[in-house]
């Protein structure tokens, strides 16, 4: 048995980001926030917290919203990566349109002025995103629920909750849940039952 890797050592990543293959060295210690600014240069996902309770540094990995500060790059091992500047290319790969080179998401949250300053913007529809993907974009209580994890200084919150919905409506993805909740950050089921009050 290998043991796991010392602080510090570096150990090889392969992983594909945006849709292109990628093979790193990197530290043990690394946040793939960390990897995605300072070693890839795709400065779109944001440091917020560093502790996982703004959501400015959501990114997808394998499909599901994850917190880039919590997420170690060595746990990006065999996975698909998407971050803010792959997602138009992303939704046209799932043959969904884009607006004028952006992600339906992207366009409603433009559509709607849903941002002030914007440093939250990113990880907003990120989250957003996923929220649609996996149908909890039924009705704006349900919008605020599964993306109140996700903070805006500027309080934008209700402009972000109708781009969501326009955004729902546009892909078509409205459809009440089902299964077990997924947690929006960790894409593991919740710790409650789905016919909890």
């Amino acid at each position: 048995m290998t043991p796991p890797p010392a602080p510090g050592d570096l150990v090889d990543v392969t992983f594909t980001l945006n849709g292109e293959a990628r093979t790193l060295a990197v530290d043990s210690r690394r946040t793939a926030l960390e990897l995605l600014r300072e070693g890839e240069g795709l400065a779109g996902t944001k440091v917020g917290c560093r502790h996982g309770q703004c959501g400015a540094c959501t990114i997808h990995l394998n499909g599901a919203p994850v917190l880039g500060c919590l997420t170690l790059a060595a746990q990006l091992e065999g996975a698909e990566v998407v971050t803010i500047e792959g997602l138009a290319a992303r939704a046209e790969a799932e043959g969904i349109a884009t607006v004028d080179g952006l992600h339906p998401v992207q366009s409603a949250f433009v559509d709607n002025d849903a941002f002030q300053c914007g440093y939250c913007t990113p990880g907003q529809i990120m989250s957003a995103v996923a929220v649609i993907a996996e149908g909890h974009a039924s009705s704006e209580a349900e919008v605020r629920e599964y993306m109140s994890g996700n903070l805006c200084r500027c309080a934008a919150y209700p402009q972000i909750t109708a781009a969501v919905m326009q955004a729902a409506a546009e892909i078509g993805a409205t459809v009440e849940g089902g299964g077990a909740r997924q947690d929006l950050h960790l894409g593991v089921p919740a710790p409650y039952a789905e016919d909890e009050a």
